[in-house]
C-alpha cells in the first residue's frame, strides 16, 4: 500500500479508488479514529498501524459505483458506519431492489446503475448536502456535485487555512473527466455533461486550495482546473447539439422578472416563481428540480436530482435574504422535491393546502402518479378558500381539481396586478399562432367530469391579470380568454360524454369506482394492518352492493365480505383488517366488487411489503 500526505492528517490511499483517510491531527499516534471518504476495496483496513490509527469510525461516500464501493463488506465487519449521498441510498442499502428490477432488454437507460454494489450494505444515514458532518473529530461541508452520477456529492475540509475538496470522480485532472461514459445518463441528451459544468462552476466559486479526485493527482490550482473543465465539457456539449446552448448562463442568473416582485425559475422542469418582499424575504410556488438539465427517463430516486443551485443568484441579484415559505400547487414531484432540502437547508416552512397536505404527508396513501419518495408533511396546513398573509401580501388557496384532484389554484396581488397560479391546469397557449390550450388531465390522477368548468368559473370570479402555469408560459390574460377556457372545460365534457357510457354507468372517467386506502403498505410477518375500502354507486338506480376481500394463500382477515345498499353516487366505507402470513415485496390483495348488474370483478388492489419477524 502507498499512503501519500496531502495534508496534516490527511492521506490518500491507492486502491480500486483513492480512498481519503482524515483524522484529527491532534490525536495522539496509535489511538486516532478515523473517516474515510469512499472505501475501495478495504485495503486501507490492513494498513491502519502504520498510519497511527486504532479504527475506521465512519466512511462518506462519494457516489455508489462499485471502484469506490465494493470494499464496504469490510467497513462494516470492521464497525464502521458507512454514510452516503441521499439520492443514491438505495444503491446501497437496497441494491437488490434495482438488480431485480432493472430493465434489462430493450434497454435505452445508458445510466451506470448496473455499476453498483452486488449486494447491500447497511447504511448508517445520509449525509447532509449543504450542511457540516462531523465524524471523528473532523468537520466535513457536503455539496451536490452530480455529473458524474445524479446523486454524487463532494466533502470539503478545512485544515491550516486550506479548504480541500475531494471530489470523487467529478474531475479527474484539469480539464478532463474519469469517465464520459458514466456522463451518459440518456440515450441522447446532455443532462450529465450539462451538470458537470454547472457542478465545477459551483466549485469554483468556494475558494479552494487543493481538489482530491478519486481518481487522477491532486490539483493544487482547483480555479484552473475546474475552469478548464467547464470549457472543454462545454465545447462537449455543444459538439452534441444543434445549437450552443450556454449553461453557465442558467447558474448566473436563472429568474425573469414578471413583475418587479414576482420572479419566474427558468432553469427548472416545472415552473417555479418567487414571490418578493420589502423585507427581503422570498416565498416560492412550487419548487421541484431546480437548475436541471433535463430528467432522465427512469423514475428510480437514483435518477432525480434536488438541490438548491439557484438560490445563490437570488440572493446575489434580488437581495433576498431568507427563502421563509414555499407553497405546492400540487403533489407531484416536479412541484416539490426541492421543498424537504429546502426546510432542512433553509429553515424554509412548507405551507400545505388542506386538500394537498394528506397525500403529501402519506404517499403511500392513494394510487397515484408521479409522488415523491418520501413524505413531506406540512408545517402549516392551509384552509382552502380562506385569505391568509405572508408579509405585505394577502394569499388564497382554491380547490383546482382537473389536472389532478389534489390541486390549488393561488390567487395574490402583486405589484398591482391579479396574479393566479395554475399549476398544471392548462397549457395556456391558446390564441397564439392558432393553437388551443390543452386541457391537461390526466386519469389516475382522479380527473372528474366538470373539474375544468368549474376551474373556468374560478378564475372568471377571480379575473387574473396573469395566469402563471406549471410548465408554460406566463399568460396576461386578454379579453375573452375565461370565456374561452369555459368553452374548452364544456367540449372536455362533451366528448367524455360520447365516447363513455355514463347515462348506464355514471363511473368518473378514470375508471374506478372502489378503491382500498392505503394502497402501499409495509408490515412484518403476523403485524395487523389496517385498510379503508370505499365503494361508490355508479349506477342510475339505488343497488345492492357485495365486496370479498382476496387474499393471498395463507393470509387472514376478521371479516372477509361486506355488503350495502347504496342509492345513486352513495359511497359506503368499510375498516378493513388483514394480516400476512409470509415475508415478501409486494404481495397483492384485492377486492371483488359487485355492483346490482355490475360484476366489476377484482377491480381495486393494494401492494404490501413484507418483513421477516425480527430474530
Amino acid at each position: 500500500m502507498t499512503a501519500t500526505q496531502i495534508a496534516r492528517g490527511v492521506w490518500r490511499i491507492a486502491d480500486t479508488c483513492h480512498v481519503y483517510v482524515l483524522v484529527d491531527p491532534d490525536e495522539p499516534f496509535g489511538k486516532r479514529d478515523a473517516v474515510t471518504i469512499d472505501f475501495g476495496s478495504g485495503l486501507v483496513l490492513d494498513h491502519l498501524a502504520e498510519l497511527g490509527i486504532r479504527r475506521v469510525t465512519d466512511v462518506l461516500m462519494t457516489h455508489h459505483h462499485r471502484d469506490q464501493a465494493q470494499g464496504l463488506p469490510r467497513a462494516v465487519r470492521h464497525g464502521a458506519r458507512i454514510h452516503v449521498p441521499p439520492v443514491e441510498v438505495e444503491l446501497f442499502d437496497r441494491v437488490e431492489q434495482m438488480w431485480s428490477g432493472r430493465q434489462l432488454d430493450n434497454d435505452y437507460n445508458l445510466r451506470q446503475d448496473r455499476f453498483s454494489l452486488l449486494a447491500s450494505v447497511p447504511v448508517h444515514g445520509t449525509v447532509p448536502e449543504y450542511r457540516d458532518l462531523v465524524c471523528a473529530g473532523v468537520a466535513l461541508r457536503v455539496l451536490p456535485t452530480p455529473g458524474h452520477t445524479i446523486g454524487s456529492v463532494t466533502y470539503l475540509l478545512e485544515r491550516d487555512g486550506e479548504r480541500i475538496a475531494f471530489t470523487g470522480d467529478l474531475i479527474y485532472a484539469p480539464g478532463k473527466v474519469w469517465s464520459l461514459a458514466a456522463t451518459q445518463w440518456s440515450y441522447t441528451e446532455n443532462e450529465g455533461p450539462a451538470m458537470t459544468v454547472l457542478s465545477a462552476l459551483i466549485l469554483s466559486a468556494e475558494n479552494l486550495s487543493l481538489l482530491a479526485p478519486s481518481h487522477g493527482d491532486p490539483m493544487r490550482e482547483p480555479e484552473v482546473a475546474l475552469q478548464l473543465l467547464v470549457e472543454a465539457m462545454q465545447r462537449y456539449i455543444d459538439s452534441r447539439r444543434p445549437y450552443p446552448w450556454d449553461v453557465r448562463a442558467r447558474l448566473d442568473d436563472p429568474f425573469v422578472a414578471l413583475t418587479p416582485h414576482l420572479l419566474l425559475n427558468r432553469s427548472t422542469i416545472s415552473c417555479s416563481y418567487v414571490l418578493l418582499s420589502e423585507t427581503g424575504e422570498a416565498l416560492l410556488i412550487d419548487y421541484g428540480y431546480d437548475m436541471t438539465t433535463g430528467l432522465v427517463h427512469s423514475q428510480e430516486r437514483s435518477a432525480r436530482r434536488p438541490w438548491l443551485a439557484s438560490l445563490p443568484a437570488l440572493r446575489r441579484h434580488h437581495g433576498v435574504t431568507n427563502v421563509t415559505v414555499a407553497l405546492p400547487t400540487h403533489y407531484h414531484d416536479d412541484h416539490v422535491a426541492g421543498m424537504p432540502l429546502l426546510r432542512d437547508v433553509e429553515g424554509t416552512e412548507l405551507w400545505i393546502p388542506e386538500n394537498v397536505a394528506p397525500v403529501l404527508a402519506d404517499p403511500w396513501l392513494e394510487d397515484l402518479p408521479c409522488q415523491w419518495y418520501d413524505p413531506i408533511p406540512a408545517d402549516r396546513v392551509l384552509p382552502l378558500d380562506r385569505p391568509f398573509t405572508w408579509n405585505e401580501y394577502t394569499i388564497t388557496a382554491y380547490a383546482q381539481p382537473g389536472h389532478t384532484l389534489y390541486a390549488v389554484a393561488y390567487a395574490v396581488t402583486v405589484d398591482d396586478v391579479q396574479v393566479v397560479f395554475t399549476g398544471d391546469q392548462q397549457q395556456g397557449l391558446g390564441g397564439r399562432d392558432g393553437r388551443r390550450d390543452i386541457m391537461n388531465y390526466q386519469y389516475r390522477n382522479l380527473f372528474r367530469l366538470g373539474d375544468y368548468i368549474r376551474s373556468a368559473e374560478l378564475y372568471q370570479r377571480i379575473a387574473p391579470g396573469l395566469m402563471a402555469t406549471g410548465h408554460w408560459e406566463p399568460r396576461w390574460v386578454e379579453r375573452g380568454y375565461l370565456d374561452y377556457l369555459t368553452e374548452e372545460g364544456r367540449a372536455v365534457d362533451d366528448i367524455h360524454e360520447e365516447l363513455l357510457p355514463l347515462q348506464e354507468i355514471g363511473m368518473a372517467p378514470h375508471g374506478q369506482t372502489a378503491r382500498i386506502s392505503p394502497y402501499r403498505a409495509r408490515a412484518a410477518v403476523g403485524e395487523r394492518l389496517a385498510y379503508r375500502v370505499s365503494v361508490r354507486n355508479p349506477l342510475p338506480e339505488a343497488a345492492d352492493v357485495r365486496v370479498a376481500l382476496v387474499l393471498p394463500p395463507g393470509w387472514h382477515s376478521p371479516e372477509t365480505e361486506f355488503a350495502a345498499r347504496l342509492e345513486y353516487d352513495e359511497e359506503a366505507l368499510w375498516d378493513v383488517a388483514v394480516v400476512p402470513s409470509a415475508p415478501g415485496r409486494r404481495f397483492r390483495f384485492a377486492i371483488d366488487v359487485t355492483i346490482g348488474r355490475l360484476m366489476l370483478g377484482q377491480h381495486a388492489e393494494a401492494l404490501i411489503d413484507v418483513e421477516p419477524v425480527p430474530a
